[in-house]
Order: C-alpha cells, then structure tokens, then sequence
C-alpha cells in the first residue's frame, strides 16, 4: 500500500495530501525563496491534532492560522504567533523584555530550578513565559499580553504576575483597553507562595482598570487555561472568549488523579 493509499484510508486528511503534492509541484519552479518553508526543524514537517488525530502539514496549518480543518480545533501556539496577526505590521512596543526570574527557594525536583529556566529560555527565546506590550489594533492603541505555553507550561510565576500587573496598570495609566491571551498550567510550584501572590496582585490591578476607571479588558482563553491563571486574571474579563475545544479548568486532570 502506498503512502498516500494509507492516508486516505484514515479518512481524516480532507484532501491534504492533493494539496501538499500538488503545492510541491509548483514549487518545483518556483524560486529558491517560495521553496523555503517556515518552520521548526525540531518539529518536522507534520503535526497531529491532539483532538481528532489528523495529520497536518505544518506550512499548510500556519497558513490557516493553526487551526485544524477537520473538527476547528485551535492548535497551540507561540506568543509570537499570537502577537503578529493581533497587532497592526510595525506597531508592536514590547514591555520588560529584560526581567528574569530569580530561584529564591533553591528549588529541585527532578532537575534544578535554574536549569528548567535556561532549558525554557533557550527553546523559545523568551525570558518568561508571557509577552507584554502595546500596539494597534485595527489603528486603535491596546495593551496586549500574551502567555506562551511553551515556556514551562505556560506556568505564572513572580515574573509573569509582575509583567502583567505592570502593563495593567499602564492601561489604566493610559487610558488604554487591555487584552489578555492565557495559555497556562496554573502558579509556578517551583515559586511557592511567590507565584500565587501573583493572583491578587493582578486581580487587585483589575479592579483598579475595569471598576473604578470603567476600562475595557478582554480575556481570551486558549488550550489550556488552568490553575492560577483561571482563578484570577483569567475569568475577570468584562468579555471571556474561549477558543474551539479549549481546556479551561481550575484543577486539572493529573491534579485531581
């Protein structure tokens, strides 16, 4: 049975595989920069939908924005990812890009607190696990963050709790309407008390922007918003928009086993 016999029998590829042939013939004759695809190598060429099993080609998939043609289900993805087709080309002013995370508790488990954070900071790039800033949006100013779930879990510890209370109370400052993409874990355990302080102290910032200034926030919930991050920040948005299929959950599957 050849390869493409075998992926038709799956019957969940949905013409993929007459695309993808179909795009690699043309690009046959293209130039050598409309042969380059995008991505990371360590990932592949294909990726699965982790709610219905489909394979996906992953130039194909960000060309529909992450998002799975068989069922709608919302892939994960980069803050980066996130932030480029929300913000306006050219507009985005990123906040605290320099504030990293201290081990104050000489935390191990099965590997040493600092080494899990230069591990996460190697593979994504990031210092911490969300992305603050500001830009237009549609050529209106918002602040803007964006949690990375790659980055530890996307877990909320001191650093993640004081960049988001930092661009809150920019907004506010401002004047400005806020908006939050969660994708997180919950409180980073390696932290302790630190990281769930956190909680209020956004929460307390909110109250602040939305109740006595009457400024918008929107909360947008992505796979997944767990813990910490679903019992604060996450769930106090005057609008909550939840992608398709997102698992949105105060105590998770593993913690409640």
């Amino acid at each position: 049975m050849s390869v493409k016999n075998w992926f038709e029998d799956r019957r969940k590829f949905s013409g993929i595989i007459e695309a993808f042939i179909e795009e690699a013939t043309r690009s046959s004759t293209s130039s050598e920069k409309d042969k380059q695809i995008n991505v990371n190598a360590n990932k592949g060429l294909w990726a699965r939908c982790d709610n219905c099993g489909n394979m996906l080609h992953v130039k194909f998939s960000k060309q529909n924005r992450s998002v799975c043609e068989e069922r709608g289900y919302h892939l994960s993805m980069t803050s980066m990812e996130r932030i480029e087709p929300s913000i306006d080309p050219n507009t985005w002013i990123p906040f605290d890009e320099d504030m990293i995370a201290k081990d104050v508790l000489s935390f191990s488990d099965e590997d040493f607190y600092e080494n899990r954070l230069l591990s996460s900071q190697e593979k994504t790039g990031l210092t911490d696990a969300v992305q603050t800033g500001i830009g237009y949006l549609n050529g209106t100013l918002i602040a803007l963050g964006v949690m990375d779930f790659h980055f530890m879990g996307g877990s909320m510890g001191s650093v993640v709790g004081e960049k988001i209370t930092r661009l809150i109370e920019y907004a506010t400052q401002k004047l400005l309407p806020l908006v939050s993409i969660c994708a997180s874990g919950g409180a980073r355990m390696q932290e302790g008390t630190l990281s769930s302080m956190q909680m209020a102290k956004i929460s307390s910032a909110l109250q602040l922007h939305q109740v006595q200034k009457k400024l918008l926030y929107i909360s947008v919930l992505t796979y997944p918003t767990t813990g910490g991050v679903t019992a604060s920040f996450g769930m106090l948005g005057d609008i909550i928009i939840a992608e398709s299929k997102a698992y949105i959950a105060f105590a998770g599957k593993r913690v409640i086993e």
